[in-house]
């Protein structure tokens, strides 16, 4: 036998497979998933603490503006992500079995 093939048959036998999941990453997309969640509720909190202080006449129209656009902005988002996901298990749901 091939001292290459040999070596070749070695690599491809200790190499991960393709379907195994990488624990490197998974957790890092949980954990991104978790800080845009608690950054939308953030967004959100702060927009509504904004429009009160506005409606007290303890805020500026410019910043519940800005405020308002903000959470708009997150929400069409969250929307956005959603629907992809939405969409993906359809996906999945039409694929035979």
């Amino acid at each position: 036998m091939d001292v290459r093939s040999l070596y070749a048959a070695q690599s491809y036998a200790a190499s991960r497979p393709a379907t195994e999941p990488d624990e490197t990453t998974s957790g890092g997309l949980q954990e991104k998933f978790t800080e845009a969640a608690t950054d939308f509720v953030g967004t959100l909190r702060e927009a509504e603490e904004t429009a009160q202080a506005s409606m007290t006449g303890n805020a500026d129209p410019h910043a519940l503006v800005e405020a308002l656009a903000q959470s708009e902005l997150a929400v069409e988002t969250v929307v956005a992500v959603r629907n992809k996901v939405v969409e993906a298990y359809q996906e999945i749901l039409r694929m035979p079995v």
